[in-house]
Order: C-alpha cells, then sequence, then structure tokens
C-alpha cells in the first residue's frame, strides 16, 4: 500500500496532537507550569500587541490630516508623537481635575471627623446617663474588670512583630515584582511602538507566511474574518469613547439642573469609568455620591436617584444603539454580551465580548443567508410576517379532523332518525 506525503503527514498531527491532549490530562501541573513560563515570556508582547491596536484608532484619524506629507516615514513619526501627545493631555487633565478636588475633599473629611467624634462621645455619655444600668451591663458582658493589661500589651506586640516580619519577608518579592512589571511595561511599550510604525510591513510578512503554509482559500477566509476583527473592534472602542463623552456630558446637565457642587469632576469620573461597558458607570456613582455626601447628605440621595435614572436610559437606549450600532450588533445581543462577558472573564471579558460577539454574529448571518440561498428557500417565508405554511403533516391532521366531524354529524343524524321513529 502507498501512503502519499499528505497522508503521512496528517497522520504524524493526529498522532502528535494526541500525545500533546494526554500529556495535558496526565500531568496538568506540569503542563500548567510550562503554560505560565510561556506566559510571562510572551505576555510583554501580547499587551504591547494589545497597546498597538488600541493606540492605532485615534492614529488613523491623526495619519488622515498629515495626508500631505509625502514621506511616510515622517508621516507616521508625526502621526505617533502628535497621538502619544494628545493622550498624556487627556490623562493630565483628568489627573489635574481629579486631585485637587479629591485633596479638598480629605481637608472636608478631615476636618469634620473630630467633631463628629466629639458629637458621637457626647450622645453617648448622654444615653449612658439615661439609662444608668447599661454601663454596668456593657462592663460584665464585656469582662473589663478581668482583663490583664500586661498579657494584652504583650500580645499585642508580638502580633505586631509577627506582622513586621511577613512585611519584611514579601518586601523583597514585591520588589521583584515591581521591577518585573516595570520591565515588562517597557518592553510592551517598546514593542507596541515599534508594530505602529512598521504594520504594514508586519501584515504583509502575515499574509505571506499564512500563504506559505496554508491552503489559498482558507487564508483568503482568514484574512477577511481578521479584517472584521479589526474593523468591529476598532468601531468598538470609538463607540465606547463616544458613548462614555455623551454620559459624562448628560450627568453634567443634570447636575447643573439639580444645583449640585463638583460638577465638574463627577462629570469626568463619570466619563471615565464608563469606558467599561454597562457597569463602569456605577463605581463613578460611588465616588461621585461620596464626594457630594461631604458636602450635603441630601444632595448626595438626589444624585444617587438622578443617576438610576441616567443609568437606565443609558443601559435601554443610549449604549445599545451607540455602541450596537457602531458595531453592527443589535441592542439586545450586546446586553447578552456584556452579561455573559462580565460573567466569564469579569471586566476584561466586558471589553472583549461585545465585539467578538458582533463578529459571531456577523458570520452567524452570512452563515445563514448563503444556506438558505443553497436550499431555495422562498422569500415570502422569511419575511417578517410569512404567510401561513402549511406542511404535509398539517394537511393530514385538519382531513382526519373533517373526517371525524363527518362520522360524529352522521351518528348524531342517525340517532334523531331513530328517535323519531320510535
Amino acid at each position: 500500500m502507498y501512503f502519499d506525503r499528505k497522508f503521512m503527514h496528517r497522520v504524524f498531527l493526529l498522532i502528535a496532537g494526541s500525545i500533546l491532549f494526554g500529556w495535558l490530562i496526565l500531568d496538568t501541573a506540569r503542563a500548567s507550569m510550562v503554560f505560565d513560563t510561556i506566559w510571562k515570556l510572551i505576555s510583554p508582547f501580547v499587551v504591547g500587541s494589545g497597546i498597538a491596536f488600541v493606540f492605532n484608532v485615534p492614529m488613523r484619524a491623526v495619519e488622515r490630516q498629515f495626508s500631505d506629507i509625502r514621506r511616510a516615514g515622517l508621516k507616521r513619526t508625526l502621526s505617533i508623537v502628535v497621538t502619544i501627545f494628545c493622550l498624556v493631555l487627556v490623562i493630565m487633565f483628568v489627573f489635574e481635575l481629579l486631585l485637587p478636588q479629591i485633596q479638598l475633599t480629605v481637608d472636608a473629611l478631615s476636618a469634620r471627623i473630630p467633631s463628629f467624634i466629639n458629637r458621637t462621645a457626647a450622645k453617648l455619655t448622654e444615653v449612658l446617663a439615661d439609662y444608668p444600668d447599661l454601663g454596668p451591663w456593657l462592663q460584665e458582658t464585656l469582662k473589663l474588670d478581668s482583663l490583664n493589661l500586661q498579657d494584652l500589651l504583650t500580645n499585642a506586640l508580638t502580633f505586631l512583630w509577627e506582622q513586621v516580619s511577613l512585611v519584611m519577608g514579601g518586601a523583597v518579592n514585591v520588589i521583584g515584582s515591581v521591577t518585573g512589571a516595570i520591565i515588562n511595561t517597557v518592553v510592551a511599550i517598546a514593542f507596541a511602538l515599534y508594530c505602529l510604525a512598521r504594520k504594514e510591513i508586519l501584515a504583509r510578512q502575515g499574509r505571506r507566511i499564512l500563504y506559505a503554509f496554508l491552503p489559498e482559500g482558507v487564508v483568503d477566509e482568514t484574512i477577511r474574518i481578521l479584517r472584521l476583527v479589526n474593523s468591529t473592534f476598532s468601531n468598538f472602542i470609538s463607540g465606547q469613547c463616544l458613548e462614555a463623552i455623551i454620559l459624562g456630558c448628560l450627568f453634567a446637565v443634570a447636575m447643573a439642573i439639580f444645583k449640585m457642587p463638583y460638577i465638574p469632576l463627577v462629570s469626568v469620573v463619570i466619563a471615565v469609568t464608563a469606558l467599561i461597558p454597562v457597569v463602569g458607570a456605577f463605581v463613578g456613582c460611588i465616588v461621585g455620591a461620596f464626594f457630594i455626601l461631604v458636602n450635603d447628605p441630601i444632595q448626595a440621595l438626589t444624585f444617587i436617584a438622578m443617576f438610576l435614572v441616567i443609568q437606565q436610559l443609558e443601559n435601554n437606549l443610549i449604549y445599545p444603539r451607540v455602541v450596537g450600532t457602531s458595531i453592527g450588533l443589535p441592542g439586545m445581543w450586546v446586553l447578552v454580551a456584556v452579561t455573559v462577558g462580565g460573567g466569564i472573564m469579569g471586566v476584561g471579558g466586558m471589553l472583549l465580548m461585545i465585539p467578538l460577539a458582533s463578529v459571531c454574529y456577523t458570520l452567524a448571518r452570512e452563515i445563514t443567508d448563503k444556506r438558505l440561498a443553497e436550499r431555495n428557500i422562498p422569500q415570502e417565508k422569511l419575511m417578517e410576517q410569512p404567510p401561513e405554511l402549511y406542511s404535509q403533516f398539517k394537511q393530514n391532521r385538519e382531513r382526519k379532523q373533517r373526517i371525524r366531524l363527518q362520522k360524529m354529524k352522521e351518528k348524531f343524524q342517525q340517532m334523531q332518525n331513530q328517535k323519531k321513529s320510535r
């Protein structure tokens, strides 16, 4: 029997895959260790690729403004520099707005906490004076007389020394982790800048590799799907930023109507946290309510009620239409994707699941349309209000019902005739 090269290649891949799968099942601990080691090695490059992909969205808009520049290298360099400069300005603006307000809030709390403690102590003294039996009961319940202050102090010092030892022992690990994180961050940023500067060359090299080792039809479909993924993720990032701006403006207008304090601060916080789909604004609500609480507790309650109203409007109308329309995903599936992604991977799952769901939705729609065309299904059966479809089973059932009714009528007629004859 003759075995061609393609058959032997498939057999080899099947055997290798079976061995790898068996090793993963039988030696899970070592396999996990190997995958962790591999992930530590490639994680800076994965993060760098993600940073490059996100930065590429505003960089393309900036690069279109430099269309008059003929030198491609100069245009790309200017686009990268301007994009980074604009993003740094936005971050600096946010921090410049947040930090002074946070400092004012902390100062206000520091000024009010002593008076709160004094009022609480006075209230407690008043309660003990009104209820003289409460003091002895508390002393007996808490067993304050039996407390040994020396033993208590010794135990406290021992506990403190143990905690200091743990902190000192973990300091080395923390320093090592921080150093590793800094190195990985630098490598990721450098790799992202390289990807942004050479993205056309990297894309061409990737296509060459795919066409060299895979069938042409498979590569064509793969490239089409990758372009769909790129377009969907880019539109999602743009739509998410637009939705955050809209939500921040809505809160600014509503807070101005109700004459609430810290309007710029709270609006910016909510806009920034709203970049996390659907649930991010709740974090902004907590922070905003805390800031307003320091100034006026009643206004804080009003702010929470206002937030719930605006959040319902945003979840059911604004977000599905702005983000869902930009990525071609209906609003219902946007909510489903956010819920499923958050349940599986948390915040990261929310950010990834929406564009992934859009890609899957588009591919499923294309496959469905192709299958319907192949099967020659009449268009009237695919209408929103299709005509009544009569199947063979339904026709047989109706015919049996007619026969049964006819027999019942005949039987009834016979019974009537018999009564008349009597």
